[in-house]
């Protein structure tokens, strides 16, 4: 009898090793680092575009907008072109002010509840010259 007893508090004990090593994976592992990437405006070549023009990030991740090659540019988000149409959304996304010198860099982040869905951008100086883009926020 005393083996029996003896038999369950050790099982007992290794049930609650495991469940107590596996619940500290679930809660210490952590979340997905936000990412930051750079989208560079004027190709390297000199083209008046932004380099890459299509770009697929995640909801809080960041845009290093880096001025390249035949500047002024800046970035604008149109207001009719992003998943819910909203244009407050748009605005605090864009950066309206021009970057004159290259080199020149400036950053947007996008909200962790960001929708899902395309952002179409453009540089107003350069847009009737096709210096278009899209981000494709995941879901």
């Amino acid at each position: 009898m005393k083996s029996i007893a003896a038999s369950w508090r050790r099982l007992s004990l290794a049930v609650l090793t495991i469940l107590l090593v596996v619940s500290s994976f679930a809660v210490f592992t952590p979340s997905a680092a936000a990412e930051t990437y750079t989208v560079k405006l004027g190709s390297d070549k000199g083209l008046l575009q932004f380099q890459p023009s299509k770009l697929t990030i995640k909801p809080g991740d960041t845009i290093e907008w880096l001025n390249n090659k035949v500047p002024p540019h800046n970035v604008v988000f149109d207001k009719a072109k992003n998943p819910t149409k909203d244009a407050a959304l748009a605005t605090s996304l864009s950066y309206k002010k021009l970057l004159l010198s290259p080199g020149q860099k400036q950053t947007t982040t996008f909200p962790a509840d960001a929708p899902a869905g395309d952002y179409t951008f453009y540089c107003e100086p350069h847009r009737g010259a096709g210096m278009v883009g899209k981000i494709t926020v995941q879901g």
